[in-house]
């Protein structure tokens, strides 16, 4: 599977006064990769579901800033 962090290089303008952002991340969520939901996922306990806002594991995304380190980008 691909990762969910995908990168940019936006146009920078010469005349752009501010300091440019050479290179942006955005994330993509896991059911773009997933055609349909076949059945007989793994799915989380009840307890775990709550907490990480999903049932099924496949679709559980969660959400790392790009400013903490070592997080955004990695494939778990």
């Amino acid at each position: 599977m691909s990762s969910h962090y995908k990168s940019y290089q936006p146009y920078v303008s010469p005349f752009d006064p501010c300091k440019p952002i050479r290179v942006k991340t955005y994330s993509t969520p896991p059911n773009l990769y997933l055609g349909f939901q076949p059945p007989g996922l793994p799915q989380f306990s009840p307890k775990e579901a709550l907490r990480a806002g999903t049932l099924w594991k496949v679709f559980y995304d969660p959400y790392y800033s790009p400013y903490e380190s070592n997080k955004g980008g990695d494939d778990e």
